[in-house]
């Protein structure tokens, strides 16, 4: 990696950690370059603006661990009852990457950048759509391969699951522990075994 891609990349990185931590409007260009030790000089030759920035965050880290951790589990997954459920499982309780006291990221920058931002909003849409057209799909072929209920709808069923999914991850953000994580978990499998 040449010098300037890794300039880049590491202004991404310490920008995205302060933003999942802060959120992205209490940061500012001054706090990334403190904690980058990057000149201003440097961090404008890479990025227009601020917005410029958190647009490369969505697109070249958060849509590649969304594919990594989202998506790629429901992929090859003959019985989504079961690829849903420990996917989110795991997601609440052992991803270290995704801290309980911050949330869900995509679920953050949604909340906070969205109404009035288009660029943010068409990019976040398009990393949410992709994991609802996967899961909705792993529900499909559930359906085919028999073990869902030919009478399911995978959309709802997809919508469902993420509006928990992100809802939790505020409840958990508010409690500061995983514990609250639990009675979420425990209904979620029972609802799952209503699909089959």
């Amino acid at each position: 990696m040449k010098k300037a891609e890794a300039t880049r990349l590491k202004i991404l990185e310490k920008a995205f950690e302060l933003i999942y931590a802060k959120g992205y409007q209490t940061t500012s260009v001054d706090d990334i370059i403190a904690t980058t030790e990057v000149t201003k000089g440097a961090f404008y030759y890479h990025f227009k603006n601020k917005d410029e920035m958190g647009i490369s965050i969505i697109n070249e880290l958060m849509k590649p661990s969304l594919t990594k951790g989202f998506i790629d589990p429901l992929l090859n997954e003959n019985d989504p009852v079961e690829g849903i459920y420990t996917l989110v499982y795991n997601l609440l309780m052992k991803n270290d990457f995704l801290k309980v006291e911050y949330g869900c990221p995509v679920s953050n920058l949604t909340h906070e950048m969205t109404p009035w931002n288009t660029d943010f909003n068409n990019a976040l849409d398009e990393l949410t759509q992709q994991w609802i057209k996967t899961m909705a799909e792993s529900v499909e072929r559930g359906k085919k391969n028999g073990f869902i209920r030919a009478d399911v709808n995978s959309m709802q069923v997809t919508m469902f699951v993420m509006s928990g999914y992100w809802g939790i991850r505020n409840f958990g953000k508010l409690a500061n522990s995983k514990k609250i994580y639990l009675p979420f978990l425990k209904e979620l499998k029972k609802y799952f075994e209503t699909l089959r």
